[in-house]
């Protein structure tokens, strides 16, 4: 959706409806781009990504894991061995999303003190 494509005014059915707010919700979720930077790395299991983020809780880690699963961004795979295991590990759609995630954060690192500045001026 281009700029050219949104109407004034906005209504809140515009905002609800347009794709860029469910991806944006995404990104500022405060725990989704840190497990999938874990999962960057490789599959891991439940228990592997309950110690690997501090100050997850194990509820919201499977709130977090399901949010992503039902997104796209990763895929869940069960394991039927003698301990069941589940492993969570992107998908294309995980890789590509964590890209852009990437280029956000590299633009926010380039502009730190631009918005620190600006905070400042404004605080």
């Amino acid at each position: 959706m281009s700029t050219a494509a949104i109407t004034v005014p906005v209504t809140v059915a515009d905002h609800e409806n347009c794709p860029v707010t469910s991806v944006l919700r995404r990104v500022g979720d405060k725990w989704s781009v840190v497990i999938l930077s874990v999962l960057a790395h490789g599959a891991h299991g439940f228990n592997e990504l309950d110690r690997s983020v501090e100050g997850l809780s194990r509820r919201m880690l499977t709130r977090t894991l399901r949010a992503l699963e039902e997104d796209g961004l990763i895929s869940r795979t069960p394991h039927w061995r003698v301990s069941p295991r589940v492993d969570y590990a992107l998908t294309d759609l995980g890789r590509s999303f964590l890209e852009q995630v990437r280029a956000l954060g590299l633009w926010a690192l380039a502009h730190r003190s631009d918005l620190e500045a600006a905070h400042t001026h404004h605080g």
